[in-house]
C-alpha cells in the first residue's frame, strides 16, 4: 500500500527560509546565501518523508513567495511595469512582482481559497506573450534525485492557474480568462517534456478549483486541457489532486474522465460527502489518492476510524489502487511537535504537526498491507479517548450562556446614520477623518523587550516602563503627523489572536508552531482546545494608558470572534458556530469594559470573516448567519455615543457586501489598494452603504511609499461613488511588517493629501 504526501511546510522548523528571505530583501546576504539556506531546507524535507516510507513524496511544492507566483514565472506572465526582458526569472523580477518596487507596486495579493495563506494573482489578457522563463519545476525534480529521492513534481494545474488570475489593468473585466488556454499549454509541454526526460515517472497537477461551483464551459475547460496535453503525458503517471471541500458531482464527472490521468486526489476530511461519490462509481484501473490525514488542522488523526474508511475504499478501487494520503498541502500546519518542549503533555497527546501527519500517513498505509504497528495505534486510540474526556475540555457555563444565544439577532437599539450623529457630536471630526489600521512598527527593541519579559530576564515593572514609553512615542508620532483618530500600536502584541488566546481559557500555545501566511510572513496560531471564557480584562490597562497621553480619539484594538477562530486551530469535535459563538461572548465582556474605562472609539477586527467564506455557495448563507451574528453579539450593548469600528484585508468582499452591511459596524476599514479599488466596483454598481467606510488608500504589505498626489488620485475615485460624510482615509492594514522609514512618509503623505482635499471641498 502506497502513501503520498501533497506537500510540505517551507518556511523550516525555526522559520529559517524567513530569516534568510528577509536578510536578502535588507540587502544584509546575497541570492547564493538565500540559496543555500533553500537547499538546506528542501533536501531535510525530502530526507525526512524517503526516511519515513513515503512513496510518493512531492517536489516544487517549496516556493521563495508562494506556488501561483512560480507558475506565473514558468510562464513568463510577467506584467509590463516590471520591464523584464525575457529569459529566465531571477530574484529581482520575481520579487518585485511580489512585493512591489520603488517605481511600481506589487502585484494583488488575496487569500489561497478559504484559508490564511495568500497568492499573488496573475494579471492576464490578450497581449501577454507566454514563454518557458522559469526552470524551477525541474531543477527541484533533479536536485532531489542528484539526493538519491525520486519525487513527484508538483504543477499548479493550468485551469486552476487561469481561474485564480484576473484581468490586467487595462483589459476588459470580462475578458474570457480561460481563452488563454491554448496559450499555456505548449509550455506546460515544454515543462512535462524536461521532467519526463530528467526521469520522472509521477507529475501532480494541483486543480483545487474543482471544488468550487463551475459552470459548463469551466469544467469543459478541464477535458480540454488535459486531452490536450494528453500525447505529452504519455509514459508519465499523472495525478490530479483536489482538495478544500467536497466535489460537486458534475466536477467528479469530469475529473473522472480526464484523458491520460492515472490518479484522483480527494479531501476526504473536508470533503466527506466525496466519499459518497467515489462509493456511487469510481473509474476501473485508476489511483484513489484518499486524503484521510488531515492537512489543515493539527489534531491526531483518529487512525482507526481512518483505517476503516480506506478499508472500505479499498474493496472499491482494489488494494493496489489505494494510495493514502494528506487531505491536502501540510503548508497549512505547524512543522513539528518535536519543537514543543514546553507544551502541556496532555494537549500534546492530541496533536499531531506536519512530520507526526508524515509518519500518520505511512502508518495507515502499512497497517492496510497487514503490517500495523498495534502500540502507535493503541498509544493513538487512548489520545482519543482522553481528549473526549478530559474535563478541561467542557465548561458547562460557558456552554449555557452561548445556548441563550439563540432566539435574538443581537442588534444596537438605534440606526447607524442616528449613531453616526451622536457620534460626532461627541469626537467632533473633521471630514475625511485620518486613521490607521492598528500596529506600528514592530522594532528590534520592542520585540526583545517583549522576549525577554517572557523568559522573565526583566521585571514586570521594566517591562511596564518600555511598553509605555513605545506607546508614548507611537501617540506622539500620530499627533505630529496630524491623524485625527490615534491608536496605542499594539507594542505588547506580537500577534494580533496570539495576543487573545494567551488570556482566554480553552486555548493552548506553542513555542514554534509557525504557519506561513504569505512572502515571509508567520503566523504561530493558537490552539482552541475547549470552551472558551474571559477571566480578566486583555486590553483596558493599555488602552486608558494610551487614551491618557492624548486629548484625540484613541481607538480600543480588539480582534473580533471571527477572526481568532479562523486564525485559530479550532477543536473539531463540535460546529465551529458553536465555539465562535462562546469567542464572541468573552469580546463582548471586554468592549463593555473599555467603554467603561472611557473609550470611545473600539475596532473590533474582522480580517478574516470572509476567509471562512465555504468555497461552495450552497453553505454561504448558513456561514455568514453565524459569522455575522457573532459579531453583533460583542458590540449589542454599547451606547450611541461609543463608535464601533471593524476591519477587513485581502479578499474579494464584492460578493458578501450585503452581510457587511448586516454587521451594523459603524465604520468599517477595508483593504482596497492592492486589488485596484475592486471593492469600489461595489458601489459604482448601485450598492448604497450609510456607515463610515475607509477604502484602504495604500498598500502597506510593500515598502514603496505613495505619494501625496498618488493617494489624493485614490480618494478622489472614493468620493466619486462615496458620500463625502462617511469616508475614512487609512492604509490598507497595520503596520508592524513596516519600518519606521516606510511607515513616517507614507503617513505624511496620506495626511497631506487629506488635508488638500479637505481644502478642495470645503471651497466647493
Amino acid at each position: 500500500m502506497a502513501s503520498h504526501i501533497v506537500g510540505y511546510p517551507r518556511m523550516g522548523p525555526k522559520r529559517e527560509l524567513k530569516f534568510a528571505l528577509e536578510s536578502f530583501w535588507d540587502g544584509k546576504s546575497s541570492a547564493e546565501d538565500l540559496e543555500k539556506v533553500a537547499a538546506g531546507l528542501r533536501a531535510s524535507i525530502w530526507k525526512q518523508m524517503s526516511d519515513v516510507g513515503i512513496k510518493y513524496i512531492p517536489s516544487n511544492t517549496f516556493s521563495y513567495y508562494d506556488q501561483v507566483l512560480d507558475t506565473t514565472a514558468m510562464l513568463g506572465a510577467v506584467p509590463p511595469r516590471y520591464n523584464w526582458t525575457g529569459g529566465e526569472i531571477g530574484f529581482s523580477t520575481f520579487f518585485s512582482m511580489a512585493r512591489g518596487n520603488d517605481s511600481v507596486p506589487a502585484m494583488e495579493m488575496t487569500k489561497w481559497f478559504d484559508t490564511n495563506y495568500h497568492f499573488i494573482v496573475p494579471e492576464l489578457g490578450p497581449d501577454v506573450n507566454f514563454s518557458y522563463a522559469s526552470h524551477k519545476a525541474v531543477n527541484e525534480y533533479k536536485e532531489a534525485k542528484a539526493q538519491g529521492v525520486d519525487t513527484v513534481p508538483v504543477l499548479v494545474g493550468p485551469v486552476s492557474y487561469l481561474l485564480l488570475s484576473k484581468p490586467a489593468k487595462g483589459v476588459d473585466k470580462t475578458f474570457p480568462l480561460l481563452s488563454l488556454l491554448d496559450k499555456i499549454l505548449p509550455i506546460y509541454k515544454e515543462v512535462i517534456a524536461e521532467l519526463k526526460a530528467a526521469g520522472a515517472s509521477w507529475i501532480q497537477f494541483d486543480e483545487p478549483t474543482l471544488v468550487k461551483d463551475l459552470e459548463s464551459h469551466q469544467l469543459e475547460a478541464f477535458t480540454k486541457a488535459y486531452a490536450d496535453l494528453q500525447s505529452a503525458l504519455s509514459g508519465v503517471e499523472v495525478l490530479v489532486e483536489t482538495y478544500f471541500a467536497d466535489i460537486p458531482g458534475a466536477a467528479f464527472k469530469t475529473l473522472t474522465s480526464l484523458s491520460g490521468v492515472s490518479g484522483f486526489g480527494f479531501d476526504l476530511v473536508r470533503g466527506t460527502q466525496t466519499l459518497d461519490l467515489i462509493k456511487g462509481g469510481f473509474p476501473s484501473g485508476k489511483y484513489l489518492f484518499a486524503g484521510v490525514v488531515d492537512g489543515r488542522n493539527i489534531w491526531a488523526n483518529d487512525l482507526d476510524a481512518s483505517l476503516s474508511t480506506l478499508q472500505s475504499l479499498e474493496s472499491i478501487v482494489g488494494k493496489d489502487k489505494l494510495v493514502v494520503s494528506t487531505s491536502c498541502s501540510l503548508l497549512h500546519t505547524a512543522v513539528d511537535l518535536v519543537n514543543e518542549t514546553k507544551l502541556d503533555q496532555e494537549i500534546k497527546s492530541w496533536l499531531a504537526f506536519a512530520a507526526q501527519k508524515v509518519v500518520e500517513v505511512n502508518a495507515l498505509a502499512k497497517a492496510l498491507t497487514g503490517q500495523k504497528d498495534e502500540a502507535y495505534f493503541s498509544a493513538n486510540a487512548t489520545a482519543q479517548a482522553s481528549r473526549k474526556s478530559s474535563p478541561r475540555v467542557n465548561n458547562e457555563a460557558v456552554q449555557k450562556a452561548a445556548a441563550a444565544l439563540k432566539g435574538s439577532d443581537h442588534r444596537r437599539a438605534t440606526d447607524v446614520t442616528s449613531r453616526l450623529n451622536a457620534q460626532q457630536k461627541k469626537l467632533n471630526l473633521p471630514i475625511l477623518p485620518t486613521t490607521t489600521i492598528g500596529s506600528f512598527p514592530q522594532t528590534v527593541e520592542l520585540r526583545r523587550v517583549r522576549r525577554e519579559y517572557k523568559a522573565k530576564k526583566i521585571s514586570e515593572e521594566d517591562y511596564d516602563k518600555a511598553i509605555k514609553e513605545e506607546i508614548n512615542k507611537v501617540v506622539k508620532l500620530q499627533e505630529e503627523l496630524d491623524i485625527d483618530v490615534l491608536v496605542h500600536g499594539e507594542p505588547e502584541r506580537n500577534d494580533m489572536v496570539e495576543y487573545f488566546g494567551e488570556q482566554l481559557s480553552g486555548f493552548a500555545f506553542t513555542a514554534n508552531g509557525w504557519v506561513q501566511s504569505y512572502g515571509s510572513r508567520c503566523v504561530k496560531p493558537p490552539i482552541i482546545y475547549g470552551d472558551v471564557s474571559r477571566p480578566n480584562p486583555m486590553t483596558v490597562y493599555w488602552s486608558s494608558a494610551a487614551q491618557s497621553m492624548t486629548k484625540r480619539p484613541m481607538k480600543g484594538m480588539l480582534t473580533g470572534p471571527v477572526t481568532i477562530l479562523n486564525w485559530s486551530f479550532v477543536r473539531n469535535d463540535q460546529p465551529r458556530s458553536e465555539t465562535c459563538y462562546q469567542i464572541a461572548l468573552a469580546i463582548k465582556d471586554e468592549v463593555e469594559d473599555l467603554e467603561k474605562a472611557g473609550i470611545t472609539v473600539i475596532q473590533i477586527d474582522e480580517a478574516a470573516l470572509r476567509e471562512g467564506l465555504p468555497l461552495r455557495k450552497s453553505e454561504h448563507a448558513f456561514y455568514l448567519d453565524w459569522a455575522v451574528h457573532s459579531f453583533r453579539i460583542t458590540n449589542v450593548g454599547v451606547q450611541d455615543t461609543t463608535q464601533i469600528h471593524t476591519h477587513m484585508c485581502y479578499s474579494n468582499f464584492n460578493d458578501i457586501i450585503q452581510s457587511i452591511i448586516n454587521m451594523d459596524a459603524d465604520v468599517i476599514t477595508i483593504e482596497n489598494s492592492r486589488s485596484d479599488e475592486k471593492l469600489l466596483s461595489v458601489f459604482r454598481e448601485g450598492v448604497k452603504y450609510g456607515a463610515g467606510i475607509g477604502p484602504g488608500v495604500y498598500d502597506i504589505h510593500s515598502p514603496r511609499i505613495p505619494s501625496t498626489d498618488e493617494i489624493a488620485d485614490r480618494i478622489n475615485k472614493m468620493l466619486a461613488v462615496l458620500e463625502t460624510n462617511i469616508l475614512w482615509v487609512n492604509p490598507d492594514c497595520g503596520l508592524k511588517t513596516r519600518k519606521y522609514g516606510e511607515v513616517k512618509p507614507a503617513l505624511e503623505n496620506m495626511v497631506s493629501a487629506c488635508k488638500i482635499l479637505r481644502t478642495k471641498l470645503g471651497s466647493a
